[in-house]
């Protein structure tokens, strides 16, 4: 007689973990690679571009889902205390509807758009309603937004750093993968 083994979903944690660290090297790259610094390697270079964009921006609406239905996964920890503990919460909240935001403008610019933007070069944005000077202002803000996010983002990154160095409460062991531990 064989036994089948049930599988396991991974628990919210470790889907998180993942999602975290899939979003990390996408948020850097679009801080550091604009369209306009793919287009000279051609279309393909723009499609793959946009299909990260694509991923980035379906990773940041699936973590968003995840907050509205279930909240915050982080806590502060006992180490944290008084307005260190109201910015662990509110520098996560921040990240996490900073993503969505970001996602909503870039709607807005295919929304606002003269022709049909297409994320992956296959997924239509939004149905183009030619607004010019409407998608000037959204894509104003939305440059402005993401590169904002990136300075919170920066604080958020050393604010853990700082936690993990100076409180020694492990704080980058909590979301970094467990064969990374051993080096934390």
């Amino acid at each position: 007689m064989t036994r089948t083994r049930k599988m396991q979903l991974p628990t919210r944690r470790t889907t998180l973990k993942w999602l975290h660290w899939t979003i990390v090297p996408l948020f850097i790259w679009f801080l550091l690679v604009q369209p306009d610094d793919v287009t000279p390697f051609g279309p393909r270079a723009f499609q793959a571009h946009s299909i990260l964009a694509l991923i980035f921006v379906s990773l940041s609406l699936a973590w968003f889902a995840d907050l509205l239905r279930r909240g915050l996964a982080s806590r502060p920890g006992p180490k944290l205390r008084g307005w260190m503990r109201h910015m662990h919460r509110w520098l996560h909240l921040v990240l996490i509807w900073g993503l969505f935001l970001v996602a909503l403008t870039g709607f807005l610019l295919g929304l606002t758009s003269a022709t049909l933007l297409k994320a992956g070069g296959f997924l239509p944005i939004a149905p183009p309603m030619g607004w010019h000077a409407a998608n000037q202002l959204v894509g104003q803000f939305h440059i402005i937004e993401f590169y904002a996010l990136g300075g919170v983002v920066a604080v958020h990154a050393g604010f853990h750093i700082w936690r993990h160095v100076r409180l020694r409460d492990n704080a980058l062991r909590i979301m970094a993968p467990r064969k990374l531990h051993r080096f934390l």
